[in-house]
């Protein structure tokens, strides 16, 4: 199971140059506090950044093959809506070196 024994975590080049680190340490805590010990973790996970009347929401979602593997939720934050952000980023968890990265960076 991913994200279970995380050895280091960074933030992509391309991330960190589009998000701030409060945003950047947001996707973390989602993944600590409501995510890790509440259903399986894939090696990847989809992070969409919603408008909500101004404030950001994060829609985290994950695909696998079977459909009980399929789970999405939206956490609304405090924090400020920014247009200029990119709407998606993913967590990648390579043997417990887990990346916040952009989808150009995970497609690479």
């Amino acid at each position: 199971m991913a994200f279970t024994h995380t050895r280091r975590r960074y933030a992509s080049l391309g991330t960190v140059a589009v998000l701030p680190g409060s945003i950047i340490d947001l996707f973390w805590y989602i993944i600590d506090t409501h995510l890790k010990d509440t259903i399986e973790l894939r090696e990847v996970l989809n992070f969409e950044m919603l408008d909500n009347h101004g404030k950001l929401a994060v829609k985290f979602s994950q695909s696998g093959n079977r459909l009980d593997d399929q789970f999405e939720m939206v956490i609304d934050t405090g924090f400020p809506f920014e247009e200029s952000w990119p709407r998606l980023f993913h967590a990648y968890d390579d043997l417990g070196r887990e990346t916040i990265m952009t989808t150009n960076e995970l497609d690479a």
